[in-house]
């Protein structure tokens, strides 16, 4: 069986208001330094724990930081942000492909689950994958391993959509296909060093690109 999966920060949704302001809310709270919105955007996309290993260092008890992120999260940073455009018809398109759908994201499932539902895109997918609270899974590797032991889907025959190199990497590492997409958080040049194997310029993109991949119409 087949199977897509797709990232959901920085591929379906631009998050970057309600992370950084939740990482913002979370340093300050720490009498840590509080760099600005734009210096945190590379928080989005790795596991949240790794992003405040990175600010408060490798040393650090982050667990702190990441209580004090999600007080912020679950109060208003998870509805400050918008659906890119393009992406309903995107995803209309994948669906037509006649195989699951499924969100994969190193944000925890309770939020993402939420997230999905809010801004209208839960109707588009079959299922959600994503991290545990206590961090578990929250390495896209990890995580897609965990979604094809639980869909019995076929790596080979399977495709990641994502945004960033933890995307390409960890489909890699699981045998899996991958698309990245250009219009997210990837540093330049980041998706071609990762080797991702299509790259696609806009959502509109994805469903050409993803058929002929999978060898589907």
């Amino acid at each position: 069986m087949s199977a897509i999966f797709i990232d959901l920060d920085g591929t379906l949704i631009d998050p970057k208001v309600g992370i950084t302001s939740s990482i913002q809310h979370a340093l300050r709270e720490l009498d840590a330094e509080v760099p600005s919105a734009d210096e945190l955007s590379f928080c989005i996309g790795p596991p949240l724990w790794d992003s405040f290993r990175a600010l408060l260092g490798e040393r650090a008890d982050v667990s702190d930081a990441v209580n004090l992120y999600r007080e912020h999260f679950t109060d208003t940073g998870m509805f400050e942000a918008d659906v890119y455009d393009g992406i309903g018809e995107m995803l209309t398109e994948l669906r037509e492909l006649g195989l699951p759908l499924y969100v994969a994201t190193s944000k925890p499932h309770v939020y993402a689950t939420t997230i999905t539902e809010h801004f209208g895109l839960s109707h588009y997918i079959d299922g959600l994958f994503g991290s545990e609270l206590d961090g578990t899974n929250s390495d896209k590797t990890d995580l897609l391993a965990h979604a094809l032991a639980e869909t019995g889907a076929d790596p080979f025959k399977s495709l990641m959509i994502g945004d960033r190199r933890y995307d390409i990497e960890g489909a890699q590492n699981n045998d899996i296909r991958t698309i990245g997409v250009l219009w997210g958080y990837a540093d330049e040049g980041e998706l071609h060093l990762a080797e991702a194997e299509a790259l696609a310029g806009a959502p509109e993109d994805i469903g050409e690109i993803a058929a002929e991949m999978l060898g589907v119409e």
